[in-house]
């Protein structure tokens, strides 16, 4: 008997009869059908008849409006969600990693700030030459993500990390660079989660050829891709060199994620879930998952994606909406949920029992760790005391005294009462989000992690700016309130999405981080929703900034570090254990999954009070921790005072620069702390790359 005749044949299935060519007009089909749906909506009163009878001599409005505002709407996002649903492809095949694609590898962020930051200087700018900022601008994004990551076949937690640190360092710089040139870039805020308004024709004319022609590079590099997929020595046993292969393919994917940044701005995820659905599609199609299909149907399903979420958007919320509210709110939504779904699908994401490797310092006697404290005890005295005078209107050491003494004028009088309470918020915060991080960073055994990966940070600024926009005549308790229900919530989900079959840490991360994408879209809308042309306040908050503190918004967060510190300090020795793997506190007998939740509860408690106090500041919780290990030690018990010291000291130096550097204009805190933390966590990525390999 033959093998043949034991080979089951595969499934005949109503795709399968189809063939790849039946799948393909499938989909251009229901991309019709669809585009049919979107052009009927719209702010005007023009129905699905007017524009039937247009051929036939219909009005001149319904004409106008079709021409005017329709049919470039409808044409930017066709020309968007191919661009994307290519490029995501692409960027997927390269690293042969899913969660691959234009967000998680910061290519639309980066080239979000460069188009921001021309229209910041006032530069208008023609299409072709502001593509291509945004291709540069993305294109070094990319270039930083995927060397940081080993080109993404180190993992996908280390792939995930060192794009979202890139995402958040040049959101920081862009959000910076919209506080800074408010007036010059009135509407960019939504527009940086994507907007289909187009005022002409121009952007779609000219950048879809080049959309066009990278669809079709990609497609005729198509068979090589296909033998890139076997391995790289596989590959160059057949003549593929795969470095160069990679090289090119990369400057197409991110020359087709800039052109969608330049038609419509950076729409989340749509180059995450397009490749991921079609790659769901059944395999036993003959030929459906070679390049030459996948990626002409990852066009279409892009397609479908940003104009279905178009669609839903003005279904739900009317046609204005399509105006206020950028569809790249769904797209986000939706990407989150698939990246959520690949989290939990893939049982090992990434090097869960191996985790990224990080030095610690040497085991100090007693005096040594007490002469550390107390070095970092005095730098942050002297911190405070520079926030105290530093300023738009900078005092004297004597006039700090005479002030604690009530000896001062009324005019020192009104400063000094003004500054010490964003200096007590500086420190207090800075403490909680390192305690926090440290607690984090020991439950995940992640010293890559930190609350903000978790979405407890976007959690708790839901929260937050949910009750600033709609009742900004709320008290101080309400607000904390607020953000402790957000961050409770956030990191609820995270923790029941991770737990299966038992918590990895691992997932734990991903999954954190798709929460965290979600609860960042659903805060543009509720600020585009409450009030589209007035977000310096609320960009402000998000970027978090110690302004116009006072003592009773502090006590919660001064609450919550007298109840969680203690907590933490019981916890020392089971955390020392549970940083080190599963089975070792399994087999001395401590209870893992209590001692981890009790961890991670108290990082709640503190990141949501700390975002309450002085809003969303970031990569404290990840700085603090790791500096505190490399200076005292891995165990808790000498780490946990200094992490503590030195995200005090690392806020408030940060708080006080934001403050002088530009007085009288000021810099929030969290920009500076992401500024300085970025380079930070970057070289902590490329000392641990070796080991990942």
């Amino acid at each position: 008997m033959s093998t043949q005749a034991l080979t089951p044949a595969p499934p005949v299935t109503p795709l399968r009869r189809l063939g790849t060519a039946g799948v393909l007009l499938l989909a251009l089909a229901a991309t019709v059908l669809v585009a049919a749906v979107h052009v009927t909506q719209g702010t005007s009163s023009v129905g699905a008849l007017d524009l039937l009878r247009l051929p036939f001599g219909g009005s001149d409005e319904a004409a106008r409006v079709l021409l005017a505002s329709r049919l470039p709407r409808l044409l930017a996002g066709v020309a968007v969600g191919v661009a994307l649903g290519v490029a995501g492809a692409l960027l997927q095949s390269i690293a042969r990693n899913p969660m691959a694609s234009p967000d998680t590898l910061a290519v639309s962020a980066g080239g979000y700030l460069a188009v921001a930051t021309a229209a910041a200087f006032g530069l208008t700018l023609p299409v072709p030459i502001s593509g291509g900022l945004a291709f540069l601008g993305g294109l070094a994004a990319a270039a930083l993500v995927l060397a940081l990551s080993a080109g993404g076949r180190t993992g996908t937690t280390r792939l995930i990390l060192a794009g979202s640190a890139t995402a958040l360092a040049l959101g920081s710089l862009t959000n910076l660079v919209m506080i800074l040139f408010e007036q010059q870039t009135t509407g960019l805020f939504a527009w940086g989660s994507g907007s289909l308004v187009q005022s002409d024709l121009d952007a779609v004319t000219q950048l879809g050829p080049v959309i066009a022609l990278a669809l079709a590079a990609g497609m005729l590099a198509g068979p090589r891709l296909d033998i890139l997929g076997l391995g790289d020595d596989t590959a160059a046993v057949l003549g593929v060199n795969a470095r160069r292969l990679r090289l090119w393919l990369t400057l197409l994917a991110v020359v087709l994620s800039a052109a969608a940044v330049t038609i419509a701005g950076p729409i989340g995820f749509v180059g995450l879930c397009a490749p991921v659905i079609v790659r769901l599609l059944p395999s036993s199609v003959p030929g459906l998952h070679r390049h030459r299909s996948l990626l002409p149907l990852s066009g279409l399903t892009g397609v479908l994606v940003v104009l279905g979420s178009d669609i839903v958007l003005r279904a739900v919320l009317g046609g204005q909406a399509g105006v206020d509210v950028p569809p790249g709110v769904v797209t986000t939504l939706l990407g989150a949920g698939v990246m959520v779904w690949l989290a939990r699908r893939y049982r090992d994401v990434g090097p869960t029992r191996q985790p990224p490797a990080v030095r610690t310092g040497a085991v100090r006697s007693r005096a040594g760790h007490l002469a550390i404290v107390v070095v970092c005890a005095v730098l942050l005295a002297g911190a405070v005391l520079v926030g105290l005078l530093g300023g738009d209107t900078w005092v004297l050491g004597g006039d700090v005294a005479n002030w604690l003494q009530g000896r001062t004028g009324r005019a020192l009088t009104y400063v000094l009462d003004q500054r010490y309470p964003r200096v007590l918020a500086a420190v207090l915060a800075g403490a909680a989000l390192a305690v926090a991080g440290t607690a984090v960073q020991a439950a995940c055994r992640n010293p890559l992690a930190e609350p903000g990966v978790l979405g407890v940070t976007a959690g708790a600024g839901v929260g937050a700016i949910s009750l600033l926009a709609f009742v900004p005549l709320a008290g101080i308790w309400s607000m904390s309130a607020a953000a402790g229900t957000g961050a409770l919530a956030a990191f609820t989900v995270v923790y029941l999405l991770s737990w299966r079959g038992g918590l990895s840490s691992d997932r734990l991360v991903l999954i954190g981080v798709g929460v965290q994408a979600a609860c960042t879209a659903v805060t543009v809308l509720i600020i585009v929703k409450a009030d589209p042309w007035n977000t310096a306040m609320a960009l402000t908050w998000l970027s978090g900034s110690t302004y116009g503190r006072v003592p009773v918004q502090l006590i919660p967060v001064a609450l919550a570090l007298l109840l969680v510190l203690p907590l933490i300090v019981w916890l020392r020795r089971d955390l020392d254990l549970l940083a080190l793997d599963e089975d070792t506190p399994r087999v001395l007998g401590i209870p893992l999954e209590p001692v981890r939740l009790a961890a991670l509860g108290g990082a709640v408690l503190l990141t949501a009070t700390a975002v309450a106090a002085v809003g969303v500041v970031g990569f404290v919780g990840l700085i603090a921790p790791h500096a505190a290990r490399a200076l005292a030690g891995g165990r808790h018990s000498r780490a946990l005072p200094v992490a503590a010291l030195l995200g005090a000291l690392l806020v408030s130096l940060a708080d006080t620069l934001g403050r002088t550097v530009i007085a009288p204009a000021q810099v929030p805190a969290g920009l500076v702390t992401a500024l300085i933390g970025t380079p930070y966590f970057v070289w902590l990525l490329w000392r641990s790359r070796a080991g990942a390999r």
